[in-house]
Parts: structure tokens; sequence; C-alpha cells
């Protein structure tokens, strides 16, 4: 998946908390919203000073995306999208999370959904019987 490809279904699946996400698509969504933040510091700090209405802006329209994209992550672990309550809890709340959305996903499917890696797979199969 490229970082294109996450982001459009990212904010695609805008405020879908079920399902289940891939690995790169969590963390191609995450570093694209960390570039975005970025420059868009860069032009506040330039343009307006202390105040970032820019940065501000743009952060609340991806909150609901990345926490929906956060809960799929965890559901691709078998966990629930609850766990995302863990940023709260300075440092060890964050090196749990971490850890679990940098873990691969359950093989098969588990309670949240079928595994999108097989569901990959089996598309790239057909596509290749076909030609």
């Amino acid at each position: 998946m490229t970082m294109m490809a996450a982001v459009k279904t990212c904010f695609r699946k805008y405020a879908t908390f079920s399902g289940r996400a891939r690995r790169a698509e969590y963390w191609w969504f995450t570093l694209f919203n960390f570039l975005v933040s970025l420059a868009l510091g860069l032009i506040d700090e330039a343009v307006f000073g202390a105040v970032q209405p820019l940065s501000s802006l743009y952060s609340l329209v991806v909150l609901v995306p990345g926490l929906a994209v956060g809960a799929r992550r965890l559901h691709d672990i078998g966990r629930s999208g609850w766990w995302q309550l863990l940023w709260f809890l300075p440092v060890i709340g964050w090196a749990i999370l971490i850890w679990w959305l940098a873990t691969l996903g359950d093989e098969g499917a588990n309670e949240y959904g079928d595994d999108p890696l097989a569901a990959r797979g089996a598309a790239v199969r057909s596509r290749s019987m076909v030609q």
C-alpha cells in the first residue's frame, strides 16, 4: 500500500470504526499527518507567528479519521478500539500502544472481520488467473 492509497482509504472511511486496517494503512496515514502538520506549522509560524490557525484546523479535520484508523488497526490485532484511551497514560500507555500498532495483525478472520492481507492476496490471485 502506498502513502496516497492509505490516505485515500482513511479519508474514504472517515468515521468507520468497524473492520480492520493493515499496519501500512495506519503508519502511512500517521506519517502523512505528521508531514502535513509540520508544513502547516512552518507556514503558521511564518505568517501568523505564535497563533497556529492552519495547524489547529487540520488537527480537527484529521481527528476522527485518525481515531477510526487507530481503532481498525487495533481490531487487526484482536483488540478493541477503546484501547486508544491509553494515549492519555504518558510513557507506559504510549509504549504499549506503539507496540500494538506495530504488531503484525491476526492471520485469518477474527471477531472484527476478515484478514485484510488475505483479502488482498485473494484479489491478486484472481487477477493473475484472469490474465
